[in-house]
């Protein structure tokens, strides 16, 4: 008698990913535990780590419950790193983006029930102060790094169940800034970064946060340390970002901005951003 199809749905769980600029890991890695406190993450994306990798408090994640660690990192600036409670294997196909091997990306394929998710976590380039390639080189290699990262996801036409995640240091839309006349000419939400950032999502993704939270609604992950009293003037900025395929729309349950974590004790100038799915 032949077998019959087998009716069973593909198991599916929940994950839940976070990303986080800390702003130096070695001074702030105490923070963590109040970090997985707060929302319980399965997998979490750090930036702006400075730590070089030989120096890369390796052992001390299985402490928070995440025994499988990827890092990348350099003495003082830049630094990635990826801490997870699921097995993965490290993805090393995207380029050295602009040649210049400063520690910007890291990712890798995580091994869930129902099937790989393909996981980026970005530290792009902040830009410095002039919104002017010529006057500035670093506004150059921003608008060149967000140029490469769009043209890359691009050429890759089957692209499904990935996630993008980090410090993308852009705020691309009207509602992501406190005042966007005022800051149409500052760094992180001028016309070529705002246009270069929604080109790349573009290539096959969605602001899994704005999915949650509609475009008309003030959205902030990233307060300057220079404001003194944050909460009241509110000057923010939405810089941090979480983006998933159009094929991952379905499996996203919820989001968490952690505010509070702007107030902790020598914190970071951004806090925590979580997103839930389920795969």
């Amino acid at each position: 008698m032949p077998a019959r199809p087998s009716t069973r749905k593909a198991q599916t769980q929940t994950i839940r990913i976070a990303t986080w600029n800390i702003n130096s890991l070695r001074l702030r890695y105490g923070l963590l535990t109040d970090l997985v406190a707060a929302l319980d993450p399965h997998v979490l994306c750090l930036q702006e780590t400075k730590v070089p990798d030989e120096l890369f408090p390796g052992d001390a994640p299985a402490a928070l419950g995440f025994d499988h660690v990827v890092y990348q990192g350099m003495k003082g600036y830049n630094g990635v790193a990826i801490l997870s409670r699921f097995p993965f294997k490290r993805i090393d196909t995207a380029p050295d983006w602009c040649g210049k091997g400063d520690c910007r990306h890291i990712a890798v394929e995580l091994d869930l029930t129902s099937g790989p998710i393909e996981l980026h976590d970005f530290y792009v380039p902040a830009g410095g102060d002039i919104p002017d390639r010529e006057a500035n080189p670093k506004y150059g290699h921003k608008l060149d790094f967000i140029a490469e990262t769009q043209a890359w996801f691009a050429a890759r036409d089957t692209l499904r169940r990935a996630v993008i995640v980090g410090d993308l240091n852009i705020a691309p839309l009207e509602h992501d800034v406190w005042s966007h006349k005022q800051l149409l000419d500052v760094v992180s939400h001028t016309p070529p970064e705002t246009e270069g950032l929604n080109a790349w999502l573009n290539t096959g993704f969605i602001d899994a946060v704005r999915h949650f939270v509609p475009e008309n609604e003030k959205l902030y992950t990233w307060w300057s340390y220079r404001n003194k009293d944050w909460r009241a003037s509110n000057r923010g900025r939405r810089l941090d970002h979480i983006w998933v395929t159009a094929d991952l729309k379905p499996s996203l349950r919820n989001h968490t901005i952690l505010t509070d974590a702007r107030d902790w004790a020598r914190g970071s100038d951004h806090v925590p951003v979580c997103v839930e799915l389920q795969v």
